[in-house]
């Protein structure tokens, strides 16, 4: 979908949006304007579903039951990718943003941010879980394309979403999609 012709119809029609992408990419940053702008309650899914304090991950049955709750919501904004919940969220979601940014642009993302909040919570994160860098997740991040765009492009497909998916390339459209939300304040 062309941002700007699809932007009123994905973002002003839309009462359920999903916010993907890879780490680093920007899809809480996003999400969080797009929250302010478009006056959906805003939805982390690391912070309010995946994590516990001390990154202790929460058990699966225990995560699907919170995201099952929490898409029943009339209007939200979720970020994060969790294709193992798509299950759940696809199927309420009315429209889909796609932060499919280059490699090497989520790399600076999420070292930047590692950078900025190492050993500090940053908000999309539960308390007792500060910020760190990995090995395992900068791996995630230079093989997401390859590896998770094939079965995020197949989960669009599957749920009739890919016509309703903007796909941002680049931090500047994100910003450029995020102020022309604001612009969209009251239209229908």
């Amino acid at each position: 979908m062309n941002v700007t012709s699809g932007l009123k119809a994905t973002l002003v029609e839309a009462d359920r949006i999903l916010v993907i992408g890879c780490p680093g990419s920007g899809k809480s940053t996003l999400a969080k304007r797009l929250s302010q702008a478009l006056g959906l309650a805003y939805i982390s899914m690391d912070r309010d579903f995946y994590w516990l304090p001390g990154w202790r991950k929460r058990p699966r049955a225990e995560i699907d039951q919170m995201i099952a709750k929490a898409v029943t919501g009339e209007r939200w904004i979720m970020d994060g990718t969790g294709l193992s919940s798509f299950h759940l969220r696809l199927p309420r979601a009315e429209a889909v943003i796609w932060l499919r940014l280059p490699r090497y642009a989520c790399l600076y993302g999420a070292i930047s941010r590692g950078l900025r909040y190492f050993g500090r919570n940053r908000p999309e994160l539960p308390a007792g879980c500060p910020e760190r860098l990995s090995l395992e997740m900068l791996a995630y991040i230079w093989n997401f394309e390859r590896d998770a765009a094939p079965l995020i492009e197949a989960a669009l497909r599957d749920h009739r979403l890919l016509n309703s998916t903007a796909i941002i390339r680049s931090r500047k459209a994100a910003s450029r999609f995020a102020v022309l939300a604001h612009g969209l304040e009251g239209v229908a």
